[in-house]
This record gives C-alpha cells, structure tokens and sequence, in this order.
C-alpha cells in the first residue's frame, strides 16, 4: 500500500511537470536539438524530426514574449547595482523582441505571413536577440555568483547556528546561478550555430550538442521542489 501512494505521487510529480507548457517545450527543444546532433544537416528522418519540432514549440511560445515585457517594466530586487540593473533589462528587451519575432516567423513558415524573404530577414535578427539576451545572462549570472561569494564567504567568518539556513540558501542560489550560467553559455555558442557565425566550428551536429545538453538543463531547472520532509 506504500508503495502504491508513493507511485501515486510521483505520478502526480509528473503530471505536474508536464502540466506546465514550459516543460512541455524543453523536452521539446531536448528532441529537435538531438535530433539536429543525429542529423548533423544531412537531409534524412532525424532532420525531418528537427524542424517539425522547431515548427511545433514555436505555438507553445505564442505570447510568451508578455513575460520578459512585464519583467522589462517591473521594478528591480533592491540593493541591485545599477550595471546589473541595466543588463537584466536588456536581457528582458532582448528575450522579449526574441519571442516577439519568432511569432512572425511561425507564421512564414506556416503559410500565414507571406512575406517569407521579411520572415527569414526578421528570423536573423530574432537569434542575434537570443544571442544577446543569453550573452547578458551569462555576464549577470557571473557577477551575482561573486556577489554571493563575497555575501558566503563573510557568513562563513562567523557563522552561528542561526545563520546556517541563510548560509544554506545562499549556497542553494549560488549551485543555482552556477547552473544557470552554464546554460546561458551554452545557449550562446547554440545562437552562434543557428546564425552560421562560425559554421566550420559549429557544426550543426555541436549546435545540437550543446542544444540538447541546455534543453536537459532547462528541464532539471522545471522540476518541482522535493517535498519538505516535517
């Protein structure tokens, strides 16, 4: 009977998870960028799979764009410097034009805009917003990092049996940001691939490496807490 309510609940984790459209689009993104790593821009069923699934995450990202244009206008956290300040909301802008400008190519590519040379033109800049955006987040994620390692590092001179859960959250958030950061970089040299920046190093089969291993990241990042034990 145990084991039957403990099945039952990671049942319910798992409706949970791909509950949210979120999840449901990384898992996607986690096949397209394997498969464009199987494929490596050879014509063949693993590329047919790739862009049929780039074409179907594109719906799950229908005014998505909102989110980063609320954060864009909401207020900062307090006590953030002014340079950070201003790289979040570039990365806002720059995510948000992204997701913006990807709905106007979903709709090239499905017939609706049929303006397909505007679609592709808008398509390029669209990626270098994505480029940019994660190259701000790779450069916030750094500078939060040394901020808490400063913030740790002086909880760690004096630290009393009180302040072990903010030493313990802090350390949580920095394992957070660190993981984050990888994924940023990572998604940084996915841009580069998609753009054909450097096309004889990023090949599509490293574009879709480091797409599958960020889209895994981004999956990890969805779960749901573990329940707190009482």
């Amino acid at each position: 009977m145990a084991s039957l309510d403990t099945v039952r609940g990671d049942l319910g984790l798992v409706v949970l998870y791909l509950s949210k459209a979120e999840a449901r689009d990384k898992i996607c993104r986690a096949i397209q960028y394997g498969s464009k790593f199987l494929s490596n821009g050879q014509p063949g069923p693993a590329q047919n799979v790739d862009k049929s699934t780039s074409l179907a995450r594109k719906v799950f990202r229908l005014f998505k764009f909102v989110n980063d244009l609320q954060a864009l206008i909401s207020p900062p956290a307090k006590g953030t410097p002014l340079p950070l300040i201003l790289l979040g909301k570039s990365k806002n802008a720059m995510l948000s034009t992204f997701l913006f400008l990807d709905q106007i190519v979903w709709a090239g590519r499905t017939g609706v805009y049929k303006n397909k040379e505007r679609a592709e033109f808008l398509g390029r800049i669209a990626f270098y917003c994505f480029l940019g955006s994660n190259t701000c987040t790779t450069i916030i994620e750094l500078a939060e990092l040394q901020r808490l390692s400063k913030s740790m590092k002086k909880l760690e001179k004096d630290l009393k049996h009180q302040e072990l859960h903010k030493y313990r959250m802090k350390l949580q958030k920095s394992n957070e940001r660190l993981l984050a950061l990888i994924k940023s970089s990572l998604d940084i040299v996915v841009a580069v691939g998609l753009l054909q920046l450097a096309p004889k190093k990023v090949t599509p089969r490293v574009t879709g490496a480091f797409g599958f291993a960020s889209s895994l990241i981004a999956c990890y990042q969805l779960l749901p807490a573990p329940a707190r034990s009482k």
